[in-house]
């Protein structure tokens, strides 16, 4: 049986000209390994707009009907890799890239204030360490577009059959040649070794196993009971 996962990234916004998760999405859209033989990756990347992820996720869950979603967004300030672990209900006044705010300081006016991303963080953690890139795991995912995004994904999970929901920031990288003796930056093909292994981690952590790498010959779901 084939697991689908959605993988999204944002563009540009206020601030931020060059957004690194964009090429990061197409780059694991191309991504050959055996261990995803049975993987169909759903590459999307949205515009930083309020708009867009109300108008195209629940598009893209009705279309493509993903296992899994695993989200990357952009946090100029980080330092590391931050696996995200709840998103909070509040929206900040800054405006989008269309010029628009939500008006309101709440996601859902009387909802709770936060909620779990759906998935086993620790499982993720541990799939990332041996990269030897930075990474640790947040529970504030701020209060713009990435954080709204990780509230709208986790509430679709019940609705839509999403084994998991995971939300990646990624921190600036280096996008000319480092000299010798500067502090080290990551760069694109950092993301991308780090990108991979979430990756793969994803599709044990949402309950599939490929049939390359659970060896058994086909494809199969585990228990189904939803973590």
């Amino acid at each position: 049986m084939t697991m689908t996962i959605l993988v999204t990234g944002f563009g540009p916004f206020p601030g931020a000209p060059f957004n690194p998760t964009g090429q990061l999405v197409a780059r694991l859209a191309r991504l050959r390994r055996p261990a995803l033989a049975d993987v169909r990756v759903v590459p999307h990347v949205f515009e930083t707009s309020y708009a867009a992820v109300d108008r195209e996720l629940p598009d893209l869950l009705a279309r493509h009907k993903p296992d899994a979603v695993l989200m990357f967004g952009f946090a100029p300030r980080a330092k590391t890799l931050r696996i995200e672990t709840r998103a909070r209900n509040t929206v900040t006044h800054l405006r989008d890239v269309s010029g628009q705010t939500l008006r309101r300081r709440l996601i859902v006016g009387g909802g709770p204030s936060a909620l779990p991303l759906p998935v086993r963080v620790r499982h993720l953690l541990g799939s990332a360490r041996g990269t030897r890139i930075p990474v640790m795991l947040s529970r504030d995912a701020g209060r713009y577009l990435c954080n709204y995004l990780c509230w709208r994904a986790t509430e679709a999970t019940a609705r839509n059959g999403l084994r998991a929901a995971v939300f990646i920031h990624v921190p600036p990288v280096a996008r000319t040649i480092r000299r010798p003796g500067k502090r080290r930056r990551l760069t694109q093909d950092d993301l991308l070794r780090a990108g991979s292994r979430f990756l793969l981690a994803l599709t044990t952590a949402a309950g599939i196993k490929s049939t390359t790498a659970t060896g058994s010959g086909s494809s199969r779901r585990r228990s189904g009971r939803r973590r």
